[in-house]
């Protein structure tokens, strides 16, 4: 039934994937690339609220609960979606009591995830924020010490709560302390130790 159901979608670079407001229609499943979740103001500044990896379920939180969405998403690169009729994954959810189970699991570690993040977040100083996100980057998106930046310094900005000019300093002084080294978007954690002290306790 889900298979006959599902389809295949790709998205280049900066293409929006969904807009706040519009009606679910579908469960999405990311199956490569990389998405931001985020709310847009009312004076149009837009808030991220988490980026997804492959594996994530990126509108799980919300097709139980309304029908339109609460936030927008964005592809940050080429990204591969699996895409299923709402109609079915519900049909399935009142027939399969362990796919209800596993959905349950899924949005409460969802949720948990998000929470914490966020406190996390709002427990630190300038410096820990962005070595608190240099480290998410490093650690749970790209497993490596050396990735490209895939959102712009306003954007790093929006998701840890501070201001652009205060992440474009920040990092700057990453960089003059050998701590990071730069290179248009590609980061490199040169002192990863440190960064990891940074993160802890600033």
């Amino acid at each position: 039934m889900v298979n006959e159901a599902r389809k295949e979608l790709v998205f280049r670079r900066g293409e929006v994937m969904s807009r706040e407001g519009e009606p679910i229609n579908s469960f999405m499943y990311l199956r490569e690339g990389l998405v931001k979740l985020y709310k847009t103001n009312i004076h149009g500044k837009d808030q991220i609220l988490s980026i997804n990896i492959p594996g994530d379920f990126i509108n799980l939180l919300s097709i139980f609960s309304t029908t339109e969405y609460k936030y927008s998403i964005t592809a940050l690169e080429e990204t591969k979606v699996c895409e299923v009729n709402l109609d079915v994954i519900k049909k399935l959810v009142k027939s399969n009591s362990k796919f209800s189970l596993r959905l349950l699991n899924r949005i409460s570690y969802i949720s948990d995830e998000v929470i914490q993040n966020h406190f996390e977040i709002n427990q630190k100083q300038v410096k820990g924020r962005v070595a608190y996100f240099l480290l998410f980057l490093a650690d749970h998106i790209y497993k490596s010490h050396t990735y490209r930046m895939p959102v712009t310094r306003r954007e790093v900005g929006e998701l840890i709560s501070m201001t652009t000019e205060n992440t474009i300093r920040t990092l700057s002084e990453f960089r003059k302390d050998e701590i990071i080294g730069m290179d248009g978007k590609t980061i490199s954690i040169l002192d990863y130790e440190r960064l990891v002290n940074i993160g802890r306790t600033g």
